[in-house]
């Protein structure tokens, strides 16, 4: 079966506001999207759903079809991952108490960045961050714009590169839960769990066929095939790690902030054939 993709519907199941590490806030953001040609939208901010019913009543002013997600953080064999939780109940109560649950280990991990990055000087840093993230929780981009208005470092770019990115001083992990128990978290709450950006791990391809075994037996049913920044030979291994875990596909830009085209909303590339779209399984299908 061959994923629709032109001209419609067209379909993003990846983005982030400002509820967490995006720079547009949900009504800006979905604005932007029905500007593109989206026609149903998922945004998944991290840990949260903070932004979920603003962009809902922008959506319905523009027309555009809201897909309920949320990108959750946990832990695999001491590797972060990221599962997307779609179309579930917003309302559920279990699962409501596991996204406060994860925003306190973001704002423990927020002060731990700043206590890191004590020694740079700057005044009010978590304060001056959290602003940023418009009173949210601030993520280490919001860290790295602190950084670059108070001429610490030139270039966001630069504050990963000296500060925040991978083995640097603020590259400072939470206390995420285990794979299985997030993915739990979205079926019991009758969504589906997706294993995001699987390229982005920096994996084996050993290791990452093994992640995508786990997942599968813990109750994980889709993958993220086509998202921004893979290249051709990423993509064909993604949709071969799909038909061999029997998992549907899904896509999304993974948009975070104007300016960037290879993640732009609604641009995606087009999946491999033989794949079965995430969304005919959504509880108001699409497509189908």
């Amino acid at each position: 079966m061959t994923i629709p993709q032109d001209p419609k519907p067209c379909i993003d199941l990846h983005c982030h506001t400002t509820a967490s590490d995006g720079a547009l806030d949900p009504e800006q953001l979905v604005a932007r999207a029905a500007e593109r040609g989206v026609s149903h939208l998922a945004i998944t901010d991290h840990d949260t759903i903070d932004g979920l019913a603003r962009a809902r009543a922008a959506s319905a002013v523009l027309g555009l079809e809201l897909i309920n997600g949320v990108e959750l953080s946990c832990v695999w064999r001491s590797h972060t991952i990221h599962v997307v939780g779609l179309d579930f109940d917003h309302a559920n109560g279990d699962f409501l108490e596991a996204l406060a649950r994860q925003n306190d280990n973001r704002w423990q991990r927020a002060r731990l960045i700043a206590d890191k990055l004590h020694k740079l000087k700057v005044d009010n840093l978590l304060e001056r961050a959290t602003a940023m993230a418009g009173g949210d929780v601030p993520g280490r981009p919001h860290f790295a714009q602190v950084l670059v208005e108070a001429e610490v470092v030139p270039k966001v770019a630069h504050a990963f590169k000296r500060l925040l990115g991978a083995g640097k001083p603020g590259d400072v992990k939470a206390c995420w839960p285990e794979l299985d128990e997030v993915v739990q978290w979205i079926n019991a709450a009758g969504g589906i769990a997706v294993l995001a950006h699987p390229r982005k791990y920096r994996m084996t391809a050993t290791r990452l066929r093994d992640l995508t075994a786990d997942f599968r037996r813990a109750g994980g049913r889709a993958i993220e095939v086509s998202v921004s920044g893979q290249s051709s030979g990423d993509l064909g291994f993604v949709a071969e790690l799909a038909r061999r875990e029997q998992l549907l596909a899904s896509q999304g830009s993974d948009f975070h902030f104007p300016g960037a085209p290879w993640c732009e909303l609604g641009k995606i590339v087009k999946m491999p054939e033989g794949l079965e779209p995430v969304w005919h399984h959504f509880r108001q299908p699409v497509g189908v």
